[in-house]
Formats: C-alpha cells, structure tokens, sequence
C-alpha cells in the first residue's frame, strides 16, 4: 500500500468523480483509476461502485476512507513534525469558523503566522458549527472556531476563547428614541434584518425571544453579516450582531449600538481532536489561543 494510492481515493471519494479526483491530484483518469483499483486488490475488497461514472463507494469504501484520511493526517503531521525539529515549524494549517467568528479570527491567525513565518493556513468562514466539528472528526480540518455550547464534543479538545455579546445596531435617528439599551419588545418595532433561520446566530435570537414568549419576523433575511451591515447603513434597518464584528469592522456613518436587556451571550471556542499524538500546528495554534486572544474568556 502506497500514500499515493490513499490520496487518490480519498480524492475520489471527496470529488466523487473520476476526472476531478484525477485533476486534483495533478495525474490522469486511467492512473488514478488504476492506482485505486491495485488498492482495492491488496485490502481484498471494492472500494468503488463503478458503471459508466463514479456511482459512489462501496460500504466498505465507505468505512476505509475514514481510515485513509486518518493514516494521511498522521503521515502528514509526522512530516510537519520532523520540518519542525529541523527548520522550525512549517505546513498548512485547516481551519474552519463559524460566519460569527470570520471578523475576529484574524486576533488568532495573524499572530500564529507572525509567529510560525513558514506555515500557511487554509481558512473557511462559512461553515457550521456542527459541520466543522464533523470534519475535524474526519480529519478534513485541523481546528475550528464555533460556538461551543449543544454541540456533541465527545472526543474533541475545547480550548474557550471569548463570550460573544449580541447588540442591536440601527441608525441613530432611527433608534433616536432609545437611551443605552433596547427591550426585546422593543426590538419588534423595529425595520429588522437577520441572519436566516438556518444559523446559529439566528437561532440564539429566536431562543432569546421565545422565552419571552416573543417571535420575530424579520423584513429581511441573509447569510451574511456584511450584508447585514450594508443594510443598517442605509439608515432604514436595524439589526442584532456580535459585539466583536463592530469592534473589528468600522460600522456604517451614523450608526449607534444598543445593548440588548436582558443581554444574549454565546460562547466561542477553538476546537481540535483530541486524539493522540497531536500534531504539531495543532497543538501550536492552541497555543497561540490561550496566550494572544485579549480578555481571553470575558466580552
């Protein structure tokens, strides 16, 4: 059994498709095919539905390409590993974090790669918690920034990093009859757009409101807090966003921020397997989370 054969499996079993999985891996359909197919003959068993196209793995291509991403990472960490004891630490990093977290990830990215010159990190910010934690599992990603509270962590290391506090956000004549802070029924008076129902931060809100015995309906759903953002800049909208993203980006002209009473707070965490031995850039990048993130456990 050969690396190169569990890359292109596990290639094909990402890309589901021949020609994909073959171009990803910088080779031809008929090479990657045969090298799979020469790894399936040495493990005695098929590891790919095979027609006129790729039609899926089999059951037990099902349950060894958890295997062959878990034997690469290894491979891989054992290789960053020794870089390390030679020439410092290098490698990439994979990191996934939740779109709540995307403004304030750079207090923890900046300063490891300030500190780690050779690393490069591989950063996707619109993910779930939920999925993010799956794909450490699967050894798809090394770390995650998520919210850290109803998820399953059985087997994952928690390293917390801050309560995230929401606000509502607005522009000041339109929130002119507002002191320092706004009732949640008040915030049902007003123009809002939200988060759609499907994000977590979302769902925080609607937690908030139903144990007052309160729904929102917003105006306006999206996925993104800049979006968000643009549309309280028009002067028309308000909305409820992490205090962070408005210490991190500069809010629109006019725009005044509200504190929510009672307040709506969420923990951020970093999260990494906790399977031994643990790699390097991991165990680094954990490093760089209990020692650089200011007020590290408070808002």
């Amino acid at each position: 059994m050969q690396f190169r054969q569990l890359e292109y499996f596990v290639a094909l079993a990402r890309e589901r498709h021949f020609a994909r999985a073959a171009s990803a891996c910088h080779v031809s359909q008929p090479a990657l095919s045969e090298a799979i197919r020469k790894l399936e003959q040495e493990l005695g068993v098929p590891l790919v539905r095979r027609g006129h196209t790729f039609e899926g793995l089999t059951s037990e291509g099902e349950r060894l390409v958890l295997w062959a991403r878990r034997i690469l990472a290894e491979h891989d960490s054992l290789k960053h590993e020794v870089t390390a004891l030679q020439t410092g630490l290098a490698g990439r990093l994979r990191l996934g974090v939740i779109p709540a977290a995307s403004g304030t990830v750079a207090l923890l990215t900046d300063p490891f790669c300030t500190e780690h010159p050779l690393v490069t990190i591989q950063l996707e910010t619109s993910l779930r918690s939920a999925e993010i934690v799956e794909r450490i599992r699967r050894f798809e990603l090394d770390a995650g920034v998520i919210y850290s509270s109803d998820q399953d962590l059985e087997d994952i290391a928690v390293t917390p990093l801050y309560e995230e506090e929401h606000v509502l956000v607005g522009n000041a004549e339109l929130l002119a009859g507002y002191a320092e802070t706004v009732s949640w029924p008040d915030v049902l008076e007003l123009p809002m757009c939200l988060l759609d129902g499907g994000m977590r931060g979302r769902q925080l809100i609607d937690d908030a409101m139903a144990a007052r015995e309160l729904a929102i309906t917003p105006r306006l759903e999206t996925d993104s807090f800049v979006s968000l953002l643009a549309h309280v800049g028009t002067g028309r909208w308000a909305s409820i966003v992490p205090r962070a993203w408005i210490q991190v980006l500069r809010p629109p002209e006019g725009t005044r921020v509200l504190r929510l009473e009672p307040s709506m707070t969420a923990s951020i965490a970093l999260v990494t397997s906790a399977a031994e031995p643990r790699p390097v850039l991991v165990r680094a990048f954990e490093r760089t989370a209990e020692n650089a993130w200011p007020g590290r456990g408070s808002a």
